[in-house]
């Protein structure tokens, strides 16, 4: 990126390109971000401050810590920055959650990508609505992240959770989510095509994720390529009660090609 270029991102662009680069290295330096970012010293010091106040980092002398959550998430939440293919999708995804809207978020890495970047909107963080967001969902990491950001209502489900996923299902879960409204859920899953529907490998989160769908307006899946066009073990919802797919180049066209002759809107990235 050039110098140019980089003046010319907003501040938002250049929020979500510096907590990107934040999510890989745990820690930055004022210079290590002038050198990436290609902006002035400045304009680091003043992104950091802005950042450390939204509660989105934690400053240090001299830099910024990613902020700790109270716990170690297992490897497949770490690891989940790495993937371009998940963070294009989430990147994604999280644009289209409007101002003032309730949006659901089930458990999973590109689920979690994108709550994280919908955490990183600076249009979000800077309204004076509060909140100006509200996150319901049933993943315990997507909920301790969640709760940091002042600008960020977060309701976390009841349930028994899943140490595999982290993820909260049960009477209890869905007795909560009964009781509630979002405009827009959006759905990580094992599997998703026009003959299986949207799908998971487990029955228990099968269920709690299905209701979600239910109390949704709008049903956003977030799938990988590899995800397209397989079929999972339990269903969570058949394929036109899907609205948007986004995805990745390396979904199998004829997949997608059935997908939307079933009523599916696909958004590549």
């Amino acid at each position: 990126m050039t110098q140019v270029e980089s003046r010319a991102m907003d501040r938002g662009a250049r929020w979500s390109a510096l907590l990107s680069l934040l999510a890989e290295h745990g820690r930055l330096t004022v210079a290590e971000t002038v050198e990436a970012l290609g902006v002035s010293e400045a304009t680091v010091r003043r992104d950091f401050g802005e950042l450390a106040a939204q509660q989105l980092v934690t400053r240090t002398h001299g830099g910024i810590v990613s902020a700790a959550v109270a716990y170690d998430l297992p490897a497949r939440y770490r690891q989940a920055g790495s993937d371009s293919a998940k963070e294009r999708i989430a990147a994604r995804a999280a644009e289209l959650v409007r101002e003032g809207s309730v949006v659901g978020f089930n458990g999973g890495t590109t689920t979690s990508a994108t709550a994280r970047r919908l955490a990183a909107r600076a249009d979000l963080a800077a309204s004076s609505r509060r909140p100006s967001v509200t996150v319901v969902t049933n993943a315990l990491n997507i909920a301790t992240e969640m709760v940091l950001r002042p600008f960020v209502r977060c309701v976390s489900l009841g349930g028994v959770a899943r140490p595999e996923s982290y993820e909260l299902s049960g009477p209890l879960a869905s007795m909560v989510l009964g009781e509630l409204w979002l405009d827009t859920v959006v759905l990580g899953v094992d599997a998703v095509s026009a003959a299986g529907g949207a799908a998971c490998e487990h029955e228990g989160e099968a269920g709690i994720n299905s209701l979600m769908v239910e109390r949704a307006e709008r049903v956003v899946v977030v799938a990988t390529g590899p995800k397209v066009g397989r079929r999972a073990f339990a269903r969570i919802c058949p394929a036109p009660t899907v609205d948007l797919l986004v995805t990745d180049g390396s979904a199998d066209p004829d997949a997608l090609a059935e997908l939307g002759a079933a009523g599916v809107t696909v958004e590549v990235v």
